[in-house]
């Protein structure tokens, strides 16, 4: 029996002969970094942009509900806003990254906070992508927070694909959202599909370039649209499928985009000088569908970076990556910090030995992980594109360069002025050790900055923030996930001047009687916080030889 056996695979294995050659190393590396697409999703508050990102990921076949996982044959409940704030509130705090495969590409998808207190988090996000989605709701078309993450997108030169969602609802004329678009946003922007009615009578979107109609009916589950091909606007077929009035409003408007609108141009796209357009309702999985294919023909592979040592480009011989986030307490069963790596270039295995520059040692580094929003999973390899978690024993910051085989620097991260100041104390003085800790690990994420008044009797730490909700988040967090009660007492300042100089040209500074207190952050740095635009005014004037700083 095993002679058989053994027969058996040796005929069905192929001879040596008619093997095909394996791949090279360097061809092999070239075509994992193509598969990678690698973007963040922008949008104001309440557009659906969570939504949108449930959806992606029952459509790419990541998850069989929204909300849960495909893994190890059990269904896990897990959401791109996985902190308890975020559940409770419904709105989204801390950006995650969700990674899974379509149409033989690999995406890493970062879905980022809308509200405007949590920018900074966001902001640093989209220097770890290479495109963006835009999700504008169809009747408020481009809200204020849309237009702040806009142009981080176009300093960053980040090609912006848009999603004109809640086409289900009630909302405005599809031309008006185009030209407010262009007109506020200063980009063209150019429709690849068309919505089919609006509201109750939204039936589906006409695909531009296929020349077809996709109908899409309410069905349990997310099923997909059913398509129609058609042989152009005027095919009889519409005339079967649409109202009489809904059809020629569409045939009117496809005129009018030919005649006035401008032709979808990559190349422009790209650059980011130009935004193509879908419609659709990401609740009711209207057009969904369309937008994720076009996705995957649209957004761009790992592009190079910016380094002190000129670009680096994603197949160039060497590892790097950056640090873009910190994160503590992802998983409540490790309890442990996790570093976000953008890979850069190249391709990171496991227990590779790396450079750190800020720290100036090698690092080896155990094992990275692929994460799903609060989910981790162990992963051997990673390439050019991808963005893993690093176990962060306190060794990795915000802005960290990590290198192997290529010595480069990639430019820190922004660092924002907080504008909103708290006291902070626990409620339970037993608590204090559990307090130093979380606050300490919450610090590290760079969501808040701590300080410590210079007079103070006693060392009780000033919380400051971009937004107040990070307050908010702040105490949820301390008690869900370290057990410690706290007090939030606001104070008035409004703004923070890092006094750079010796200690004895400190001891000579000029200070106003009122307006200001003195101040060091955490890492023993003078500080002056100031109430008002004339206390910063008067450090500047009467201190003319002090370097005065915003941020570090």
């Amino acid at each position: 029996m095993a002679d058989e056996t053994t027969e058996t695979r040796s005929e069905a294995a192929p001879s040596e002969t008619t093997r095909p050659p394996a791949a090279s190393p360097d061809t092999a590396l070239a075509r994992e970094i193509a598969r990678r697409r690698t973007f963040a999703i922008i949008s104001h508050p309440d557009a659906g942009k969570t939504t949108l990102t449930e959806k992606l990921l029952l459509y790419s076949g990541a998850i069989e509900l929204a909300g849960a996982v495909k893994r190890k044959a059990q269904q896990r409940h897990a959401s791109s806003d996985w902190l308890e704030m975020e559940q409770a509130r419904g709105i989204s705090v801390t950006s995650s990254v969700l990674q899974f495969d379509h149409q033989g590409l690999c995406f890493n998808l970062l879905d980022t906070p809308g509200h405007q207190d949590f920018s900074e988090d966001t902001y640093r996000v989209l220097t770890a992508v290479d495109s963006a989605v835009m999700v504008l709701d169809a009747a408020k078309g481009v809200e204020p927070q849309t237009v702040k993450l806009f142009e981080v997108c176009r300093r960053q030169g980040l090609p912006v694909l848009t999603f004109v969602n809640k086409l289900d609802l009630a909302g405005r004329e599809p031309l008006d959202l185009l030209d407010e678009i262009e007109r506020v946003l200063g980009m063209p922007a150019v429709p690849l599909n068309w919505p089919l009615g609006m509201g109750s009578t939204f039936q589906g979107v006409y695909d531009l370039r296929a020349d077809r109609v996709l109908r899409f009916e309410r069905v349990a589950r997310g099923e997909r649209e059913t398509p129609m091909e058609v042989s152009g606007i005027d095919d009889e077929k519409l005339a079967r499928l649409l109202p009489e009035r809904l059809l020629a409003e569409l045939r009117e408007e496809v005129e009018l985009l030919a005649a006035a609108g401008q032709d979808f141009d990559p190349a422009a796209y790209r650059e980011g000088r130009q935004t193509p357009v879908f419609f659709g309702s990401a609740l009711n999985n209207f057009g969904v569908g369309p937008f994720l294919a076009g996705l995957a023909e649209l957004a761009p592979p790992p592009q190079p970076r910016p380094s002190d040592h000129g670009p680096v480009t994603p197949a160039q011989s060497g590892f790097s990556g950056f640090v873009f986030k910190v994160q503590a307490n992802m998983d409540r069963q490790h309890r442990d910090s996790m570093a976000f790596l953008r890979v850069v270039s190249g391709r990171f295995e496991t227990g590779m030995s790396v450079d750190h520059p800020r720290l100036g040692r090698k690092l080896r580094l155990p094992r990275a992980h692929r994460i799903f929003a609060r989910e981790r999973e162990s992963t051997e390899e990673a390439f050019a594109g991808d963005v893993v978690g690093l176990v962060n024993p306190g060794l990795f910051a915000i802005g960290d360069t990590v290198t192997a085989g290529v010595d480069v620097r990639f430019p820190p991260l922004p660092h924002f002025p907080p504008e909103h100041f708290a006291r902070l104390r626990p409620v339970s003085v037993d608590k204090h050790k559990a307090f130093q800790k979380g606050l300490r690990q919450i610090e590290e994420e760079g969501a808040i900055q701590v300080f410590y008044e210079v007079a103070a009797a006693r060392r009780e730490p000033i919380l400051g923030a971009v937004g107040e909700l990070q307050f908010d988040v702040v105490q949820s967090r301390l008690e869900q996930e370290y057990g410690v009660a706290t007090q939030v007492h606001r104070l008035p300042h409004r703004g923070a001047l890092w006094v750079l100089a010796p200690a004895a040209a400190q001891a000579q500074v000029q200070w106003p009687m009122r307006g200001v207190m003195q101040a060091q952050d955490s890492e023993g740095r003078l500080v002056a916080l100031t109430e008002s635009e004339w206390a910063a005014d008067f450090l500047r004037e009467k201190n003319p030889e002090l370097e005065l700083a915003t941020s570090l």
